[in-house]
């Protein structure tokens, strides 16, 4: 029986666990026919799948066309030169990992292409090793970036989905902490989570980072939390409130804010300033403390406006809702009294953003309650 010729051995071991030579795509590039000969030999006697190009512009059309693993390409060529090829290559690493030919020995060239994504630099006149060895690492590095790109893509996503998931449970978590009141008040869910959004829109025009913007969010909608330990009659009275009564009503901000106090929750400690000095007024007349202007944290600043925008905006079955024109003037009319100057400025430049959360989450009433 003929003896079949014994299988040729990398002369060094292979980087790339799970893949053969074959699978590996290689393009040569060099305007020298017999430069570009050689090395088609020394690679496909090693069993990598070859393609060639003669210069940069052919490169480019079959890199469009085709996969390549690896580009090995001359540097000193007609028309477009190979350092040039690296740069406009560069948005395809490490998809396609470049190794630099050169018969200069010149560093500064070498790092040139280094610096814009090359990885390897091989001299001429040169040696199959040198070329299988270039070779090897310029594929281990690319694979080791792919996985690494791969890890980050997985990474990112197992972050957004656990961001989505500490955002619901927050959401979750205040939305149940006022639904009891919330069943015992004139107030609608889609209220309270209106002012949760509209908090989080200015936040957002404040410049704040998104986890600050997430947090008000959160937190604006537990405002009225101590409305809980306020009388029914009171608070579901549907006439005016006699002094006594608003002597009580007054007392749910300090009741909310022992609600919420103590936590180590960062967005239930701001629910608790917000709690606390949401009725507060700019000129200081407001309530429970009487603070003035910046003495009143600004989450609540923000809580107190938008607040009463929607207020304002909303029916009740109590009352009617007020007309744009009378809100947006009734605002004006109290900046620097009832409400920071510079949120209802911020608020009315951007007023767009403020009616589209509006007419995006509308009241729900029972039949029994629509006029």
């Amino acid at each position: 029986m003929p003896t079949l010729p014994p299988t040729r051995a990398m002369p060094i071991d292979w980087p790339l666990p799970g893949q053969v030579p074959k699978d590996i795509r290689i393009l040569v590039v060099d305007d020298q026919e017999i430069v570009r000969v050689g090395v088609l030999r020394i690679l496909r006697k090693h069993g990598f799948t070859c393609l060639e190009a003669s210069d940069a512009f052919r490169t480019l059309e079959i890199l469009e066309k085709d996969h390549v693993d690896l580009v090995l390409c001359d540097i000193k060529m007609p028309g477009m030169n190979g350092l040039n090829l690296v740069k406009s290559m560069t948005h395809r690493i490490p998809d396609t990992a470049v190794v630099m030919v050169s018969s200069l020995d010149n560093a500064e060239m070498a790092m040139e292409c280094l610096r814009h994504g090359a990885y390897g630099y091989v001299l001429k006149p040169f040696k199959t090793t040198d070329i299988l060895i270039a070779v090897a690492n310029a594929l281990r590095r690319r694979m080791l970036e792919l996985d690494y790109r791969d890890r980050e893509a997985v990474l990112a996503k197992l972050v957004r989905e656990q961001t989505l998931e500490i955002r619901s449970s927050r959401e979750e978590i205040s939305y149940r902490l006022i639904s009891a009141s919330e069943h015992r008040d004139n107030e609608t869910g889609a209220h309270v989570r209106r002012i949760g959004l509209y908090s989080a829109q200015m936040a957002k025009l404040l410049g704040w980072e998104l986890e600050q913007m997430e947090c008000i969010q959160a937190a604006a909608p537990m405002h009225d939390i101590g409305k809980i330990g306020v009388p029914d009659r009171i608070l579901q009275k549907g006439g005016p409130l006699t002094e006594e009564e608003w002597i009580i009503m007054k007392t749910h901000p300090v009741m909310g804010a022992n609600i919420l106090k103590g936590s180590a929750v960062p967005f239930i400690q701001m629910g608790a300033r917000i709690a606390a000095a949401h009725h507060e007024r700019w000129d200081s007349s407001g309530y429970p403390m009487g603070s003035l202007g910046e003495q009143i944290p600004l989450e609540a600043r923000i809580v107190g406006l938008v607040d009463v925008y929607d207020a304002l905006s909303s029916r009740r079955v109590y009352k009617r809702a007020w007309a744009e024109p009378d809100v947006l003037g009734y605002l004006k009319e109290q900046s620097g009294k009832h409400f920071d100057p510079a949120l209802v400025s911020l608020f009315l430049a951007n007023y767009e953003h403020f009616r589209e959360i509006f007419s995006g989450h509308p009241d729900k009433f029972a039949p029994e309650e629509l006029p």
